[in-house]
């Protein structure tokens, strides 16, 4: 396939399946038509996240395309609304082909970095925190599907997740989720989506573009934080250090946040328990994980009970 890394190939594949298949046997000449178009040459091998390809040309830009897929929608006008305040810059967008020209970054990412990591997230989300521009999807608008999938795996699914702690994840979507800020977020917000750079010492790349509440997005942030520290002493009271830390840098308030992890900390508890983890689909480290989760889940319930 030219181009197309032979892990990207095989990822897609095994993720789509035949729509998959199909589209890769597209990409080829996709990423013609692009090139073309924006008179570009390529400068080196293709690169590749979960979703995308991402092709270096020259003016120290990259040419990225996309699996079409809703959750890709609106990474374009994410990335206009900023104007490389805190995120990559966006040259030129052809939203038919789910194709960007953008600034180039570093692969490097923060996940791969060891210092101030918590603080140096929390800044740039705080950069990142703007009005929302019209037409982007709200955050709000998945309550209803949240709730209906709480009650749903926590009838289905073997779990020792104490009542309590499902009643407060229900009363963050009532109470929080169902009414939320005008905030541009970035939805996906985690160390390997950050990458070092030189406009400034680290970028925002793979937004999802979503309107809603800024402390979900720190949420999501710990919740990587917490897959990848397992094993590290007193993890618990770590990851509380970390989420006063965010929460101080970024300008949010530590309850809310706190709330929101919540609702993310028993969402994830019942994914595994389907699914598995991206580092763990089963077996003993998948339950490992579970249960760090549970306990965690509990952790960040227990200070607000009542």
């Amino acid at each position: 396939m030219g181009m197309i890394p032979a892990a990207f190939a095989k990822a897609t594949i095994d993720r789509e399946g035949a729509v998959g298949e199909a589209w890769l046997a597209e990409l080829p000449g996709i990423i013609d038509e692009v090139l073309t178009g924006w008179g570009c040459t390529p400068t080196g091998e293709a690169m590749h996240g979960q979703v995308g390809v991402v092709i270096p040309v020259e003016d120290d830009r990259v040419i990225k395309i996309s699996f079409p897929h809703p959750g890709n929608d609106y990474e374009a006008d994410a990335f206009m609304a900023w104007g490389g305040r805190g995120a990559v810059q966006l040259h030129e967008r052809d939203d038919d082909r789910y194709a960007m020209l953008l600034e180039r970054a570093h692969p490097t990412t923060l996940f791969d970095h060891d210092d101030d990591v918590v603080a140096i997230a929390a800044e740039l989300h705080g950069r990142l925190t703007i009005p929302a521009p019209e037409g982007l999807p709200r955050m709000s608008e998945r309550a209803d599907d949240w709730e209906e999938e709480l009650r749903k795996d926590a009838a289905e699914l073997d779990h020792q997740l104490p009542p309590y702690v499902l009643d407060a994840a229900l009363a963050v979507v009532d109470e929080l989720g169902r009414d939320q800020p005008e905030i541009l977020i970035h939805g996906d917000f985690h160390p390997r989506n950050i990458l070092r750079a030189e406009r400034e010492p680290w970028l925002a790349v793979d937004p999802k573009g979503y309107v809603g509440d800024p402390a979900y997005d720190a949420t999501t942030f710990l919740r990587t934080r917490a897959a990848h520290q397992l094993g590290v002493d007193d993890l618990i009271s770590v990851l509380d250090r970390e989420l006063e830390l965010f929460a101080e840098v970024a300008e949010l308030d530590p309850a809310r946040i706190r709330r929101w992890a919540q609702l993310n900390m028993v969402q994830t508890a019942f994914w595994g328990r389907r699914y598995g983890f991206g580092r763990a689909r089963s077996g003993g480290q998948r339950d490992e994980m579970v249960a760090f989760v549970d306990e965690l889940a509990v952790q960040w319930t227990d200070p607000v009970r009542g």
